[in-house]
């Protein structure tokens, strides 16, 4: 088996493609990796067409992807959507930028890390962690990834929430309160002033619209939502 054919982790060189439209960047940085004795630059490209052409084939391990590509962050973003879901590479983002959209976007188009050019020294430890499939989001840009990803869980929180109070109707969800406080549906029935029978077809209808097994699973999802009525306690 030579070089060539052997999986990424047989080898012992890094192939690596550079796509970086400032020439004078792009040479500081292929000199820099070129001290690495584990790397190899096989493709280099200074624009959107160029780099395209010159990515499409494959034959690299790991991308250096500059975000602004002719003036514009979205080609950057773009080219790193179709290298990565054509070629199945690792691609690192190289900018200058710290703007949040941009660093979402990028990892949404499905860059495994996104380095500042200022933290030029970090990039070969980047690279190495990507080819082994252990890539580290960089210290630069980790706060505000878990920042974003804090608030995307809080918006899809809310609108769970908002879905589960609109399927679920105010006598279900006192039901579900008294189950969750350990009252049997008997005791409920009796509360209500209802029938046995009424309180088990509330019950039936709650877990077909939850989707829950039984009612003590759903119960437990309205308490940790906050849909039950604190005065009730």
């Amino acid at each position: 088996m030579t070089e060539f054919e052997a999986g990424p982790l047989e080898r012992n060189r890094i192939r690596i493609a550079v796509v970086e439209d400032d020439a004078d960047w792009l040479r500081g940085l292929q000199a820099y990796l070129a001290k690495e004795p584990d790397f190899d630059i096989v493709v280099t490209a200074s624009s959107l067409e160029e780099a395209r052409e010159a990515l499409a084939p494959g034959g690299f391990d790991v991308v250096l992807m500059d975000v602004m590509l002719v003036s514009s962050s979205r080609e950057g973003i773009a080219l790193t959507a179709e290298v990565t879901s054509q070629t199945g590479c690792k691609v690192i983002m190289l900018t200058s930028m710290e703007d949040k959209d941009i660093i979402m976007d990028a990892f949404r188009a499905g860059a495994v890390d996104y380095h500042l050019k200022s933290n030029y020294y970090d990039i070969p430890g980047a690279i190495r962690s990507a080819f082994r499939n252990r890539p580290t989001i960089s210290a630069s840009v980790s706060d505000t990834v878990r920042s974003e990803l804090q608030r995307l869980a809080g918006v899809e929180h809310e609108f769970k929430k908002k879905m589960t109070e609109d399927l679920v109707t105010p006598t279900e969800r006192q039901i579900l309160q008294l189950i969750d406080q350990g009252y049997s549906q008997s005791q409920i029935a009796d509360r209500f002033v209802v029938s046995l029978r009424t309180i088990k077809v509330h019950v039936g209808n709650i877990l077909r619209k939850m989707g829950k097994p039984s009612s003590k699973e759903a119960a437990a999802e309205l308490r940790k939502m906050g849909l039950f009525d604190e005065r009730e306690k």
